[in-house]
């Protein structure tokens, strides 16, 4: 019964063996491949329009690396308070990218078009003492498990573009958002007004596949150099390409990412009508939030069920005396086996 991360899950069976291939033989290195050609190109299928991809090792690098992509002396950067540039990357973004994050409340992990406004309102171009907006910044899914719709980002998009600013997704978890949504990426992402997306393949499949994507070629121009300056430039770049050439073919990212939501939906619905727990949150994609008693939390790991802890206020919520907060993530390979059985413990 684990259901602590899915960067615990290992790897599909196609992501395998399509790096089994790739191992013989020589290619032509730092991208020059035919493995490369054909990712590229299954990409610009995914979003319907040529885009421009950049192959790097960790979620990290390619938030703190997107951002780089628009630093500016005095930048902020807004994002959720929740976010997971904000409270889990180290201050790499700072770092890498120059900027100070400004964090902003919003209920379910997302951005409210009235915060982000009143926001970025804070930095007028004549205060040189506090900088100036430099880019906004939105994860999907949401460190709360929750989606953005098409019109909820471009609400945020029509802010951030009077603002004159780049709107970046951080998609670790842009199939499981994708998969839930009924909708297109293009829909997701550049139709409602997104520049740059971190698009992420560990957490769904991959070894070590995480991309930059961008929607429009000036505004790649010069990213190379980032990526390479930053240490993320492969050397056998065909071993990331022959990663996502296998996890995109045949829509294969998605059946994985349905597959995690289907048994977080179990588990919510499970969740939901018990008297001993109660849901935080509806899940949208692959993450179920719930407060459960203290005593079950004991009977639970008790059981070998392995969860993560969660701070109340990261969603907004007031914590309760003699609950505790829980996240459990579901991955490709979690068995609906697992799922009943901690459903079982549960409902004793």
């Amino acid at each position: 019964m684990i259901f602590t991360s899915d960067n615990w899950a290992g790897a599909s069976d196609r992501v395998v063996a399509a790096l089994t291939d790739a191992a013989s033989g020589d290619l032509p290195a730092y991208g020059g491949d035919s493995l490369t050609r054909e990712a590229e190109r299954l990409f610009a299928e995914v979003f319907e329009r040529e885009v421009f991809v950049f192959f790097v090792a960790t979620g990290t690098a390619a938030n703190s690396l997107a951002l780089a992509q628009v630093g500016m002396a005095g930048g902020v950067v807004f994002c959720h308070r929740g976010a997971h540039i904000f409270v889990d990357e180290g201050g790499a973004p700072e770092f890498l990218a120059g900027c100070r994050l400004h964090p902003i409340d919003g209920e379910g992990g997302k951005l409210k078009p009235d915060a982000l406004a009143a926001a970025i309102g804070r930095y007028p171009a004549t205060a040189i003492h506090h900088g100036r907006p430099m880019g906004v910044s939105i994860s999907q899914l949401t460190e709360a498990g929750t989606a953005y719709s098409p019109a909820e980002i471009a609400a945020l998009a029509t802010i951030a573009r009077e603002a004159g600013v780049a709107l970046h997704m951080d998609g670790s978890r842009f199939a499981n958002a994708l998969a839930g949504s009924g909708t297109s990426a293009a829909d997701l992402t550049w139709r409602a007004g997104v520049d740059m997306l971190s698009f992420g393949g560990t957490k769904n499949g991959c070894f070590a596949a995480e991309g930059v994507v961008f929607f429009d070629a000036a505004l790649a121009d010069g990213f190379a150099f980032q990526r390479k300056r930053a240490g993320h430039l492969f050397s056998k770049s065909r071993f990331v390409s022959a990663q996502f050439a296998a996890y995109l073919t045949d829509g294969h990212w998605l059946e994985l990412a349905k597959h995690a939501n289907a048994m977080a939906a179990r588990l919510a619905a499970g969740i939901e009508g018990s008297s001993q727990a109660r849901l935080a949150l509806r899940p949208d994609g692959n993450e179920v939030f719930a407060v459960l008693p203290l005593d079950m939390d004991l009977r639970l790991k008790a059981a070998g069920a392995l969860y993560y802890e969660w701070p109340a206020e990261t969603l907004s919520l007031a914590p309760i005396d003699g609950t505790v907060l829980v996240r459990l993530a579901t991955n490709f390979r979690t068995r609906a086996e697992d799922v009943d059985q901690f459903l079982a413990v549960l409902s004793e």
